[in-house]
This record gives structure tokens, C-alpha cells and sequence, in this order.
């Protein structure tokens, strides 16, 4: 199970190769919601999105004999572009596996971060070409299910805090899990009364299945939002968020497109889907915050293209009208 002290050795690990990313407070959401509201700006990150600490975090881990040999990876989005970011800084060997319908932007972007991208037809394929890579001497790097990834994940719930103290609420979506999970060992064990929420699309909801199980469900997403599209979680985040999750909220796509076009026309931000279903969701809880509570929306990524943020709002526009 991942600690304080995991999180805190990857923060120390990685602090040369990332930035603390900005907070601030929105009086225009605290009016909205009724408590008092932070902004933690996760896609300000390199590469758009909380992906980047933990992707450094296992690339160091390996050691330079490891890295020697190269890395390989599979993503369709943000972990993609993170690997991709990270195996240019530290000149390393990159090859990522995207299935085929993967955003042309993050296929894109990884490639221009200097990693090799083969694109494969579907997520299945590209796992199992993933494999005949490390059969043949690369080190596998995982999006979510791994403890360096999840440690670097957590460094962000510390900034959080040093930014915000007094900090009682936070939400967090949840795709395959390793962000809320770091955010849970970091969080919980700094400050245990604070709470967590987490969030999923009401199509792609992986951490439900799996909640309501009492184990690990495969699923096939069919949510817009890409980045929260994990067919399964990891059983560490699984078991973390049986014990410590607060509650989990599901929203539907519509409602995370809402709460995008707010962000975008209210606080001069374009996040991604996934990053704006946190403040969907929190219009669910708000009535189950005291009005002392000091909230945090975690924004974890801006890596939706200009071309996906006008289609999305034409689909809301078109549902409204």
C-alpha cells in the first residue's frame, strides 16, 4: 500500500523534472456552491496533465541500466503525452502503443515529445504489442496501476495542502484510479478528516462496478470524456477507495460539457472533460458540505483539442435547445 513517505520520496525524486502547479481561490464557484472554492491547476503541468509526475517517477525508478534499454508504454491520451514528455527530458528510448482511435492531438503530441508512437487497432492490440516489446528487453511503464505512478501522483494532494491548510473537501475523478489513489495515501495521511470524493462518467463507471462487486470488473467505456476511460482499476486504488472514499458520484457526459463551458466562459480555463466532471460533481454534493467547508476541484488536465471542446459544446447546445 502506498504512504505518506512513498509520496514524499517521490516528490524529493522528481522535483527537478516538474513544477508546483498553481492554486487559487474562485469567488465565483464559492458563491455558486456555498462553501469556500480552490482551483488546483493540475493541467498546468508539463504535457497538460498529473500524468508527467508519475511517468518520471517510474522512469527514475528503473535506474540508468534499466533506461538504457528503453521504455515502452500504452496510452490513448494523457499518459501518452507523458511518457513522451518525460523520455525527451531524460533522453531515454520511448515507444508508446495508442490504439487507432486515440485523439489525433495526443498522437501528435507524443510523437512531437520525441517518443515512437505505433498506433494499433484497439486498446487489446496495443497491450498485447506492448508485451512482445518488453519481451524483447524495454521496461513496461503503466498509466495508473503501478506505486511510483501513484506516489507521483500524490505529490499533488501536498502542494494542495501547503496551498490550503485548512483544506476539508476535495473531488477527484477517477479513470483507472491512480490519481485518486496517491491523492487518498497523501490526503489521509496528513490531514484524516478531510474528505474525498471521487467522480466517474455515469459511461464509464470503473471504480463503481468495482465498489459494488468487492472486486476488480472489466468494463467497456463509452463516455466522451477519453482520459476517464480505464477499462478496470487497480486493486491498490480499489482497496484505498473501499476504505477512505467519501462517496463516488456519477455524472453524465452532458453534465461534464456543462461544467467545461463554465470553466472556459467564468474562469478563463480550458479544461478537459475529465478535469470538469469535478465541479459537475460537486454541484451534486454541495447541499452535503458544511458551510465551513473549504473545497478543492481538482483539475487534472487540459489536453481536449479546440476542435473536441466546439463539438462538445454543439452537442450541449444541441440538448438544451
Amino acid at each position: 500500500m502506498i504512504n505518506l513517505k512513498d509520496v514524499q520520496a517521490a516528490a524529493a525524486a522528481v522535483a527537478q523534472y516538474t513544477i508546483p502547479t498553481p492554486q487559487r481561490q474562485s469567488p465565483g464557484l464559492s458563491a455558486r456552491l456555498g462553501v469556500a472554492v480552490e482551483l488546483k491547476l493540475e493541467m498546468r503541468q508539463h504535457s497538460g496533465s498529473f500524468k508527467t509526475r508519475g511517468a518520471f517517477h517510474q522512469m527514475l525508478a528503473l535506474g540508468a541500466e534499466a533506461l538504457a534499454s528503453g521504455v515502452v508504454a500504452v496510452s490513448g491520451g494523457n499518459f501518452a503525452r507523458a511518457v513522451g514528455y518525460c523520455s525527451g527530458a531524460l533522453g531515454v528510448d520511448a515507444v508508446v502503443c495508442m490504439p487507432e482511435n486515440a485523439p489525433a492531438a495526443s498522437i501528435e503530441a507524443t510523437r512531437g515529445y520525441g517518443a515512437a508512437v505505433e498506433l494499433l487497432p484497439d486498446a487489446v492490440a496495443a497491450f498485447a504489442r506492448a508485451d512482445e516489446w518488453v519481451a524483447r528487453g524495454r521496461s513496461a511503464l503503466h498509466p495508473f496501476d503501478n506505486k511510483e505512478q501513484i506516489a507521483g501522483n500524490g505529490i499533488v494532494a501536498l502542494e494542495i495542502l501547503e496551498d490550503c491548510p485548512g483544506l476539508t473537501d476535495i473531488v477527484v475523478s477517477i479513470g483507472g484510479g491512480g490519481l485518486i489513489a496517491g491523492i487518498i495515501a497523501a490526503l489521509k495521511a496528513a490531514k484524516p478528516a478531510a474528505r474525498v470524493w471521487g467522480v466517474e462518467p455515469e459511461a464509464a463507471p470503473t471504480m463503481r462496478r468495482a465498489l459494488d462487486a468487492g472486486e476488480i470488473v472489466n468494463i467497456v467505456p463509452a463516455s466522451l470524456s477519453k482520459t476517464l476511460g480505464a477499462p478496470f482499476v487497480g486493486q491498490a486504488t480499489l482497496d484505498l477507495c473501499r476504505e477512505h472514499l467519501e462517496d463516488l458520484v456519477l455524472v453524465s457526459d452532458l453534465d461534464m460539457i456543462a461544467a467545461q463551458q463554465y470553466f472556459i466562459t467564468e474562469e478563463n480555463l480550458n479544461p478537459e472533460l475529465a478535469a470538469a466532471s469535478t465541479l459537475a460533481a460537486a454541484e451534486r454534493i454541495k447541499d452535503r458540505l458544511p458551510a465551513d467547508a473549504q473545497l478543492a476541484l481538482l483539475i487534472c488536465g487540459c489536453n481536449d483539442s479546440p476542435a473536441d471542446i466546439a463539438a462538445y459544446a454543439q452537442m450541449l447546445a444541441s440538448a438544451t435547445s
